[in-house]
């Protein structure tokens, strides 16, 4: 758990760190969040999130609260005074405080809030890969904005939980994954190309996802973005789910049907150990 919060402009204990009950993050979800490993005290890939905040916050037309070099010394501090070597680093930004009505306020101060927790993350790759089961994908239709109305997410990732698997791969109404709970889902076919969901509305844009794409294009392998079936997941010769807290894990069964025989294919594991290399090589800015 965080011990010191970062709310509104104070550095304070996480045990009284609170917002407003009129702040519009609490009664509406109007917000955006981003959360971001810390690796040996680096933040992995920190100028992609905060592209992908800058991002959505202007789809959901709110301004930025200060400049992204403020951000990044904010986020240094919360490391620092939770004393975090490897972590998660959570930012949260709403439209503020602001009397309960449906429309924008007319005036209001952003709500910025961010804390940091410690997590070991494995260098190793299990051998055999996690359980996913299929769910509807009942989201609203701006996947891409990474809001903090999750209540879908957090249904399908209940779904998972209860029957003892690690994810949920979310379909929409023509029968296509397009992403998981709180993950992206990859497949690789036969010709040992790897497939993910082309991005557009209907997916988040993750960061780990554009990660590893660069990755694979530049050590060889091909990456083909578009939908693909539930039928086409089962069959593969490999699954895979990647984010910023699961790094990249395999999959070994899909709804109970067993993939590779439950063992993480070679690609997978190439993938995964570029994205270690990754992590160790990266360099804050």
């Amino acid at each position: 758990m965080s011990r010191i919060a970062f709310v509104n402009g104070k550095y304070i204990s996480h045990a009284t760190a609170y917002v407003h009950v009129e702040d519009r993050g609490y009664q509406f979800a109007d917000g955006v969040y981003e959360v971001s490993a810390v690796w040996k005290g680096k933040i992995i890939d920190e100028n992609l999130h905060f592209q992908r905040l800058k991002r959505s916050l202007q789809e959901l037309s709110i301004s930025m609260p200060m400049p992204i070099n403020a951000l990044k010394i904010i986020s240094r501090e919360i490391i620092r005074r939770n004393r975090i070597t490897d972590g998660i680093l959570y930012l949260q930004i709403s439209r503020g405080v602001a009397p309960r009505e449906h429309e924008f306020p007319k005036q209001s101060d952003q709500s910025v809030v961010m804390t940091a927790r410690p997590i070991d993350w494995p260098e190793d790759l299990k051998s055999t890969g996690e359980e996913v089961i299929t769910v509807d994908d009942i989201r609203w239709k701006r996947r891409d904005i990474k809001s903090i109305s999750l209540l879908p997410n957090i249904l399908a990732k209940q779904k998972a939980a209860a029957v003892n698997a690690y994810e949920s791969w979310l379909i929409d109404e023509e029968g296509l994954i397009t992403e998981g709970s709180s993950s992206n889902a990859w497949i690789v076919d036969d010709q040992n190309r790897i497939i993910t969901r082309d991005l557009s509305e209907n997916i988040l844009g993750g960061v780990t996802r554009l990660t590893l794409i660069r990755l694979a294009s530049e050590n060889g392998l091909e990456v083909i973005e578009r939908p693909f079936s539930i039928s086409e997941a089962k069959n593969a010769s490999e699954a895979f789910l990647t984010s910023t807290t699961s790094f990249i894990k395999g999959v070994r069964s899909i709804d109970g049907k067993t993939i590779r025989n439950g063992a993480v294919g070679p690609i997978t594991a190439k993938l995964h150990k570029l994205y270690i290399q990754h992590c160790q090589t990266f360099e804050t800015n």
